[in-house]
């Protein structure tokens, strides 16, 4: 069983943050349980584009206000407490909070939480080896 808090991430290697938005991701690959888990804030007045060619991501919003942009169709929709959106088609999308956005998001596969945005908004797919883990094989 893993019980962690935000507070145990803040300020660790595992919390991310931009000039656009902060994640803290909270499971990550290394726990080996097919998903990593990130609650994230995008800053309000800002726009992030981003592309997960390499992952599935849902996105919870639990608080904010912003305009979710996806840039292969133009379709817009604004995202509030409560909705959700999942990238299952790996979508280019912009988001553009009106309010400090506050999401919680689930990413598949996991991220190891080395990844960085490309310069297309694209995260590598990176796995976790046994050898960084420590994991048993």
């Amino acid at each position: 069983m893993i019980v962690r808090s935000l507070d145990e991430v803040n300020d660790t290697d595992a919390d991310i943050k931009t000039p656009t938005w902060r994640s803290r991701r909270v499971i990550l690959a290394k726990e080996k349980v097919g998903f990593s888990f990130h609650e994230t804030v995008l800053y309000a007045g800002t726009e992030t584009t981003m592309w997960y060619a390499n992952h599935i991501e849902l996105v919870h919003c639990i608080e904010g206000e912003a305009e979710l942009t996806n840039e292969e169709t133009g379709e817009k929709h604004i995202i509030t407490p409560g909705t959700l959106y999942l990238l299952d088609g790996h979508e280019r999308h912009t988001v553009r909070p009106k309010t400090d956005f506050r999401v919680l998001c689930v990413f598949n596969p996991p991220v190891t939480g080395r990844e960085v945005h490309d310069e297309n908004g694209v995260y590598p797919l990176i796995v976790e080896d046994e050898e960084s883990t420590g994991s048993p094989a």
